[in-house]
């Protein structure tokens, strides 16, 4: 407990419930520096009883650095949220009506469910996201994180070292065609064109060696790439063993922070023909893109 804070770990590993804060209030620094110590830390921070519109959660957001300027998705001129640079992870039209069967964002959004790291498809990738729960259904629609720091933790030396200095490539042309989903604008092509990110990086605000992996990734650059795809396989099922993985139940106004330069995470299935969900994401850009980064 600091500063009137109380951090539960809920994990062995990482992941925490964080309580003594209302996060519509604003922040204080120390305060906020508090929070990213705990991030630093945990990698995920659960805040249950957050009871925030939209303004309010981007306000948070904003405590901890610049937001991406716009979300990655398809059909974006259907906006059913005030705010461009808010992500609506919903299975909700610009009406607020469950999506049909065969939208395009429905297809699309499919994708969430496989292991992957926020916007590593973009040259400056995500930092930290924060995902707020407006509704969720009455069963199902978890969300997985897994410990991507613990994991090249556990991998033996000979493979940290062939590992260590590899360059992926990350497309969410990638991501989707793994669901066959591959119905793009040659707009969208173009927005959404492989760039580069190192696939092990060192965490900043700890220190330790991270995998960075994501389903984003199609290529290792100097690599064949069935075996490029073969070891991403591998190191992905290596780091999304039980043992790294914490399983987040959502209730009601649950606002989840995640660092995404040492986590991946996935949605879990739910009935979304019957059940509205409604989660919100603020998206916290990262400094600059890892191939710049200190290694």
């Amino acid at each position: 407990m600091t500063m009137g804070l109380t951090v539960t770990p809920l994990h062995p590993l990482f992941f925490a419930r964080v309580e003594g804060v209302d996060l519509r209030a604003p922040l204080t620094a120390a305060l906020a520096a508090e929070i990213e110590a705990a991030l630093d830390r945990h990698a995920v921070l659960v805040f249950p009883g957050q009871d925030l519109d939209d303004d309010q959660q981007m306000a948070f957001g904003l405590n901890f650095g610049p937001m991406e300027e716009q979300p990655a998705a398809v059909d974006t001129h259907k906006q059913r949220l005030k705010h461009a640079q808010m992500n609506d992870i919903s299975n909700l039209d610009e009406h607020g009506r469950l999506l049909q069967a065969d939208d395009r964002r429905r297809m699309f959004n499919l994708g969430n469910q496989l292991w992957h790291s926020d916007s590593s498809f973009k040259p400056t990738p995500a930092k930290y996201s924060l995902l707020h729960a407006r509704v969720i259904p009455p069963e199902g629609g978890d969300t997985e994180f897994a410990d991507m720091r613990a994991a090249w933790d556990a991998l033996p030396a000979a493979m940290q070292a062939k590992l260590r200095d590899l360059v992926c490539e990350h497309s969410l042309l990638f991501s989707r065609a793994v669901l066959g989903f591959t119905e793009f604008t040659e707009e969208e092509r173009v927005k959404f064109a492989p760039v580069p990110q190192r696939l092990v990086r060192r965490h900043e605000g700890s220190g330790r060696l991270s995998l960075y992996l994501s389903s984003h990734i199609g290529r290792i650059r100097g690599w064949l790439v069935p075996e490029a795809l073969a070891l991403i396989r591998d190191l992905t099922e290596h780091a999304t063993q039980r043992e790294f993985v914490h399983r987040h139940v959502w209730r009601q106004h649950d606002l989840v922070m995640w660092d995404n330069r040492c986590t991946m995470h996935r949605a879990r299935p739910f009935e979304d023909r019957r059940h509205p969900r409604d989660v919100r994401r603020v998206t916290i850009k990262d400094s600059r893109p890892t191939l710049e980064q200190a290694a």
